[in-house]
């Protein structure tokens, strides 16, 4: 669940506990998470953790050997001309980042509202996915996995990840509406490394029907399965979709070969629903932003000055979201389908007999792509998209001066899941920079990034939901988040401390 607790003369500060609607699925230099019972109310937040691990973590060099993109057909390949939608706490301006390979899509958080965070990374999440796809770090020498991608970031999760399911939907829908906006790297892919509270029913669950919509048109959704641990019984939302890619996280036991690796112990397994495929996800060392919550609550996790250790199954979410990248630069004519089926046509299956634990090969991919191309594909079911919003959220609620966001609205307003459902299907939820009849962003593109919008305090349709608010929190000084309001519920360790996250919050 997710919070935006007053602090009194119109601040906000902005926390994020339980199974939060858009929470990223990682942990921070950890090897694995510790069990669930550990946990204040014996749940797993999906939140960034840390560990005392001393893991020299996972070089991106190591991992595109180990799924095979190093040699062969795929060694040349580079992800040219493809496009990769990461929705996600946003994207920093970091050294490593070649600004040619980045563009802001709209910025769709609570932080949009800050000139200072706009499109900014201040969590430290969405840079480090970013770096797995196309980092070209100089200082270290590290390159993401298709390095000739480009990167479209659309920000919905702020310095913790919070956001409402609704800016999620919203943000699907941009991706799918404006997925040709640049002709020579059309988005083919998209990246969600986050997992809604919600286990709604799929026929008429709206995320599920959002993903869908976007694999219909052409896109390639890549899941992380989720961070609670084997024995959860389900993989987080949207993962649990049949219809896209479910990725869940391999330990290496540092080793190339793939022969002695393992599932995770911190990835979801559903035995109905099982993973399409595994990567590694422990320790991979990517991009640090500087001065982001993560960099400076978890400084054992640096590696040298401009790398940082992450953990999750939202890291393994982009190395297959950069890998999917490879393969359709190898043959742009690949429909998502004939993606998916080749890359399980052609996993490396694991020794330890969890079922859907095959490893990723791209090089064993592009030998199907070959030999085999017209393979069998199933029938697809899709929803309806017209459920109870609320039922997506699940116990993932947004609370702003005290008030939760519950039942049918989005964080502007009323929501009427039907309504949407039919707009979605025909792409048409957006006009320029307002969704849904909601002035969300601008209009068009300045630069390189979408415009944006400032919500009058006062006006803000929102306000039946959250009472007249300041969106431009002064506890965040320059870029960066000032530390001044965490005392109040201060993190301690490895998990946050205050009363409201075990008795509010986990109940």
């Amino acid at each position: 669940m997710l919070a935006i607790r007053s602090l009194g003369s119109g601040r906000h500060r902005l926390m994020a506990a339980g199974l939060a609607a858009a929470v990223p699925l990682a942990i921070v230099g950890a090897t694995a998470p510790p069990p669930a019972s550990s946990l204040p109310g014996g749940g797993w937040s999906g939140l960034w953790l840390s560990t005392t691990s001393t893991a020299a973590g996972t070089s991106l060099a190591d991992v595109r050997k180990i799924i095979a993109a190093d040699t062969g057909a795929a060694a040349t390949l580079t992800g040219s001309g493809v496009g990769i939608a990461l929705i996600d706490t946003g994207v920093a301006s970091v050294p490593g980042l070649p600004a040619a390979n980045i563009v802001n899509g709209p910025d769709l958080s609570f932080e949009s509202q800050s000139a200072n965070l706009r499109y900014h990374d201040s969590y430290g999440h969405g840079t480090h996915l970013a770096g797995i796809m196309v980092a070209n770090d100089t200082a270290t020498g590290a390159k993401g996995i298709a390095p000739g991608a480009k990167v479209t970031s659309i920000k919905a999760g702020t310095a913790n990840g919070a956001a409402d399911v609704t800016q999620v939907i919203a943000a699907i829908d941009w991706v799918v509406k404006n997925r040709n906006h640049d002709p020579a790297n059309p988005i083919r892919v998209l990246n969600l490394s986050y997992g809604s509270g919600g286990n709604p029913p799929a026929w008429s669950d709206p995320l599920q029907f959002a993903v869908e919509q976007a694999w219909k048109a052409g896109i390639v959704v890549v899941a992380a399965a989720g961070n609670q641990g084997n024995a959860t019984g389900r993989l987080n939302n949207p993962a649990n979709d049949l219809v896209v890619m479910a990725v869940g996280s391999t330990s290496t036991k540092g080793t190339i070969p793939v022969s002695d690796d393992t599932v995770s112990t911190f990835t979801n397994i559903h035995h109905q629903r099982p993973l399409d495929v595994v990567v590694p996800g422990e320790s991979i060392a990517s991009l640090r932003v500087e001065g982001s919550n993560i960099d400076n609550s978890y400084p054992g996790a640096r590696v040298g000055t401009t790398l940082f250790k992450g953990s999750g199954t939202s890291q393994s979410a982009a190395v297959v979201s950069a890998a999917v990248a490879l393969l359709l630069q190898y043959k742009p004519s690949l429909t998502p389908d004939l993606v998916r089926r080749y890359i399980e046509e052609s996993r490396t299956w694991l020794p330890n007999g969890l079922e859907g634990a095959g490893s990723l090969n791209v090089n064993a991919a592009i030998a199907k792509i070959n030999s085999t191309p017209n393979p069998y594909l199933p029938t697809r079911s899709y929803g309806a998209g017209d459920g109870p919003v609320h039922d997506a959220r699940g116990i993932s609620r947004a609370v702003s001066n005290g008030v939760e966001l519950v039942g049918e609205k989005s964080i502007f307003g009323p929501w009427s899941s039907s309504t949407w459902a039919a707009k979605a299907k025909t792409q048409t939820t957006w006009a320029g920079g307002v969704w849904m009849g909601y002035r969300m962003a601008g209009d068009g593109w300045t630069g390189s990034s979408w415009a944006s919008k400032t919500w009058a305090a006062g006006t803000w349709p929102g306000a039946s939901w959250a009472g007249p608010a300041n969106w431009t929190d002064p506890a965040w000084t320059g870029r960066y988040w000032s530390g001044r309001y965490w005392s109040a519920g201060a993190w301690t360790g490895r998990y946050w401390s205050s009363d409201d996250w075990e008795t509010a919050y986990w109940g």
